[in-house]
């Protein structure tokens, strides 16, 4: 995948002049300008010209065909954006939580790897890293507190940009990543507990996530944001409420494999479901 389609999916997003425009100016160096020339051609300049397009005896179905495939080609352009999007932001919250217990995992960057290759091939992957060890450098250079600052910033300008749904998806990753060596470290939880708070999400959206992988009762109930106390219509209500907030389709349009870890949530979802009921004789 070429660097500009990166950049202009991204831009198209959140704009150059934000914490997260200056980031990604800082993250893709020299690459930044060529990026942006590599987006902005003649046939994805965004300028439309009728009577270049159709000429004077153009007729009402060719007219038609045309506002067709440009609204085609416009539509792709939004899901490609959405993808690109998600996926730098994705990196830039990555970096502040691979490194809130002051190592870099391999199994952490691995996770990131992972999702780079099923969903942007190869080249995304080497990307990716670049990006994500230039962002590891600005982070040692101008420390710990200052980059807690960037990163609640840029958090604030992704929860104005991306969708609630998406942005859960996101803590996701992040959640996932976290746990890829294993166990998570409380300095790791902290990160994670900033991020969801400056995202917009609830502290229970992200306490839900955590148990996910457990299977006793009492993660069970955490999982639904209950407590072992809730009836049983509180029980199915909760689990209904968790079932539309968490539906893969909420994010189809973010791509296969971010629609998959949905649909694997959505999972977990129903096991901790099935286990409140098994114990309650539902």
């Amino acid at each position: 995948m070429a660097i500009g389609k990166w950049i202009g999916g991204f831009l198209g997003f959140i704009g150059t002049g934000s914490i997260l425009g200056a980031l990604a100016g800082f993250a893709l160096g020299s690459l930044f300008d060529s990026g942006l020339d590599a987006v902005n051609t003649p046939d994805n300049s965004g300028t439309f010209n009728r009577e270049d397009a159709f000429g004077p005896g153009s007729s009402q179905q060719q007219q038609f065909q045309h506002s067709q495939r440009q609204y085609q080609y416009n539509r792709q352009r939004e899901y490609e954006g959405q993808r690109n999007s998600f996926r730098f932001s994705l990196l830039v919250l990555a970096t502040y939580i691979i490194k809130a217990d002051g190592r870099v995992m391999h199994s952490e960057m691995e996770t990131v790897r992972r999702f780079l290759r099923q969903n942007f091939g190869e080249i995304a992957v080497r990307q990716g890293e670049e990006i994500m060890l230039k962002l590891f450098e600005q982070q040692k250079k101008i420390g710990a507190r200052q980059y807690q600052s960037v990163i609640r910033s840029a958090c604030e300008q992704i929860a104005q940009h991306m969708d609630y749904y998406q942005r859960l998806q996101l803590l996701n990753f992040l959640v996932m990543i976290a746990q890829a060596d294993g166990s998570v470290a409380q300095a790791e939880i902290s990160a994670l507990r900033e991020v969801c708070a400056y995202l917009g999400l609830s502290a229970g959206e992200l306490d839900s996530m955590l148990h996910l992988k457990e299977n006793d009762l009492d993660s069970a109930y955490k999982v639904l944001g209950i407590s072992p106390d809730a009836t049983n219509d509180e029980v199915k209500t909760a689990y209904r409420r968790m079932a539309l907030k968490h539906h893969p389709d909420r994010v189809a349009t973010l791509g296969d494999d971010v629609k998959k870890a949905a649909e694997k949530k959505f999972q977990e979802i129903n096991d901790a479901k099935e286990r409140i009921y098994k114990a309650r004789g539902l």
